[in-house]
């Protein structure tokens, strides 16, 4: 009888155990497997940003699926997506269901500044805009083609509609692709139209692949609507983000579900301190986190 007590309060503890290690976190700050969404547009630098991170962490592994800002909330709300990289922050009736969906707050924050390049084949003759330019483009009222990743409803697609063409719909002249290097390979054989990718796909001089798009496209000037003195145009920088001077600038926001430290945590420090920002930097993006100080654009 004392044996058979013996075995069940062994059984038992055993189960006990086997139960505690299925709820305990599988991954540390540098080892494990999570997923993470992120808006197609941050594909190069964040592939970049993840390649150099599991250099110094080789037992980290991140399973990354590039879509729209949508779906990326919805990875976020509804599945084990841990972490998502989109180009706004959460309002309050978000904030709200995913702390009651949760039990805790997500953290979330902007890495870094990106901006909407505006792009025209080599030979354009027309590459200098303003504000109500584009916006006249965007809605038809001016009848040049206007390409953009339209297929993954990417941050720039939604930056777009509510700051240039508010209430009104995209006019038939605008042309979608299926990612971000379709619309580049577009103006390339389309010297009569304009597309809109994020600067990250086309200002980096680092990489071979930009840098011979380059030689077929070209980004266009935009009026700065901050500056004082009238009249003034800029191209995508770093230099003109971080003035204020060029008006289509947006962040990176970086949305964690993390009650306690993981792999997602790992990561986002990495890319909040010297080694992620440099990388940023590195990328012709703007770091949010290294002592930097940006104006916000105006938009009329």
């Amino acid at each position: 009888m004392h044996h058979k007590i013996g075995l069940f309060i062994f059984s038992i503890f055993l189960f006990a155990c086997s139960t505690t290690n299925m709820n305990t976190p599988q991954d540390t700050v540098n080892s494990g497997t999570i997923r993470i969404a992120a808006d197609e547009s941050f594909k190069p630098f964040l592939d970049e940003q993840i390649k150099v991170f599991k250099s110094s962490n080789p037992k980290a592994n991140f399973i990354v699926s590039y879509k729209s800002e949508i779906e990326c909330l919805k990875d976020f709300t509804s599945d084990s997506t841990r972490m998502i990289f989109i180009t706004r922050g959460l309002d309050k009736r978000e904030e709200a269901s995913l702390k009651n969906h949760l039990g805790f707050s997500p953290t979330f924050g902007i890495l870094a500044y990106n901006a909407i390049a505006i792009l025209v084949h080599k030979d354009a003759k027309d590459s200098l805009f303003t504000m109500k330019d584009l916006s006249e483009r965007l809605v038809g009222n001016n009848p040049q083609t206007v390409v953009m990743d339209g297929n993954n409803l990417t941050g720039v697609v939604r930056f777009l509609k509510d700051s240039l063409v508010k209430q009104q719909a995209f006019g038939k002249n605008v042309v979608s692709t299926n990612g971000s290097a379709e619309v580049i390979e577009y103006i390339k054989t389309h010297p009569e139209a304009i597309g809109f990718v994020a600067m990250n796909w086309i200002g980096d001089s680092y990489d071979p692949k930009q840098v011979q798009d380059r030689k077929l496209v070209k980004t266009a000037l935009l009026e700065c609507t901050l500056c004082t003195e009238k009249g003034l145009y800029a191209k995508p920088s770093q230099a003109t983000i971080s003035r204020g001077e060029y008006s289509l600038s947006l962040p990176i926001y970086f949305h964690l579900k993390e009650n306690a430290p993981g792999l997602g945590s790992g990561l986002l420090n990495f890319m909040s301190l010297e080694r992620g920002q440099l990388l940023f930097k590195r990328s012709f993006l703007v770091p949010a986190k290294m002592s930097f100080q940006k104006r916000n654009s105006m938009i009329n």
